[in-house]
């Protein structure tokens, strides 16, 4: 058999020799087997029954030694791969992060053991089957979430992401790891906006652009206010320019109808996207909003770059999505239902694809503004 004496032989030698001999078997019968580009069904048969006779009899590290090189093997059958990855050890999580292929009876009966860590290297796995994934969203675990997120071949639908939202909820790492992702939808984010870097919020702010929502509870209340827009943002830049964020915390209370913890957020938000939110709300142009958020926002970095790109958004993202996120964070509707094909937006990494060079666009209101602001910088600076 594959270059060793016949099975029989090996029977005697098992039966005869103690560990250290079954030790050495274990070791040499799999070194064979794995050498073999092509065993034969003879073969493979016996081989199986020997392994499985081997292992047992084995010590832990000739066990350990032995199905590092049984993994290598071309041609294992269920059973071979379940005694690899029974006595790997160690290397076991290594090898199912590494591994062309698993079969799926394997990877079942490995969630099933209920080892987090070995579940959690499933999960970064990007062939899995639909029995394997719900295993995987059943399992209780951050560090399994935490993997799914991070995994791009797995687009989540139905219950599947109706798990992953709330692990977003409870977890910030997933709901940073999924802002991140360019093929979901950060619109789904809106209720963990605040537990989101400033790119997150960014990535969740920019998936409203040009999307079809819902009715905003709090739309018809926006435009009778809206009115009054001029004096909202004079009354900001007053106030950010004193530096005094708990008047303006009073103020957004009054005027939003959020809470009060939510409210100094914002006043606090030294970034400027939760500030635009509510700027956008109250229908301010990207020259009137601009203005209060340079009041607003850090002034310990060049912020240029992330004007020019409020500037842009003041442009591309409507009131009435704003209005929107807005009555999200007051509780008056669900981001979740954004999944429904008539709210779908377009993944950031087809935005990013047909966006237009910077060479080919027309000067707009946007970069008027921004001119408007260099010219208040440079006074503010030299005051």
């Amino acid at each position: 058999m594959i270059g060793f004496q016949p099975y029989e032989t090996f029977q005697l030698l098992i039966e005869n020799g103690g560990v250290e001999r079954a030790n050495t078997l274990l070791v040499a019968a799999c070194d064979a087997y794995a050498r073999r580009a092509r065993p034969l069904a003879a073969e493979i048969e016996q081989f199986e029954v020997l392994a499985q006779r081997l292992f047992p009899t084995a010590a832990p590290t000739a066990r350990a030694r032995a199905a590092g090189i049984l993994a290598s093997a071309g041609h294992l059958t269920p059973a071979l791969e379940i005694l690899v990855y029974e006595h790997l050890g160690t290397g076991l999580i290594p090898h199912v992060e590494q591994a062309s292929s698993l079969s799926n009876d394997v990877v079942l009966r490995l969630i099933d053991k209920g080892n987090i860590d070995v579940a959690a290297a499933i999960a970064h796995r990007d062939d899995l089957s639909n029995g394997a994934l719900a295993r995987l969203f059943a399992i209780n675990s951050r560090k399994v979430y935490r993997a799914l997120a991070t995994n791009t071949a797995i687009a989540p639908r139905g219950a599947h992401l109706d798990a992953l939202l709330r692990s977003a909820e409870m977890d910030h790492q997933v709901a940073s790891t999924l802002a991140q992702r360019g093929d979901f939808d950060a619109a789904l984010l809106t209720n963990v906006f605040f537990d989101l870097s400033e790119e997150g919020r960014t990535s969740v702010l920019r998936a409203y652009a040009g999307r079809n929502l819902p009715q905003a509870p709090m739309m018809r209340t926006f435009e009778q206010i809206s009115v009054a827009t001029d004096e909202f943002t004079g009354a900001l830049m007053k106030l950010f320019s004193e530096n005094r964020r708990p008047r303006i915390t009073r103020l957004l209370t009054q005027i939003t109808g959020l809470d009060e913890f939510r409210c100094a957020e914002i006043a606090h938000d030294t970034n400027g996207a939760a500030l635009f939110v509510v700027l956008r709300a109250f229908g301010c142009t990207s020259k009137e909003g601009l203005k209060v958020l340079i009041h607003a926002t850090s002034h310990d970095s060049d912020r240029s770059g992330q004007l020019a790109g409020f500037a842009r958004m003041f442009e591309e993202i409507s009131v009435s999505a704003m209005v929107y996120v807005m009555s999200a964070w007051r509780g008056d509707v669900k981001p979740a239902e954004l999944a429904r094909p008539e709210y779908a937006g377009v993944p950031a990494s087809r935005q990013r694809a047909g966006e237009t060079r910077p060479a080919q666009r027309s000067r707009s209101a946007g970069d008027e503004a921004l001119k408007a602001l260099d010219q208040l910088s440079t006074s503010r600076q030299a005051g």
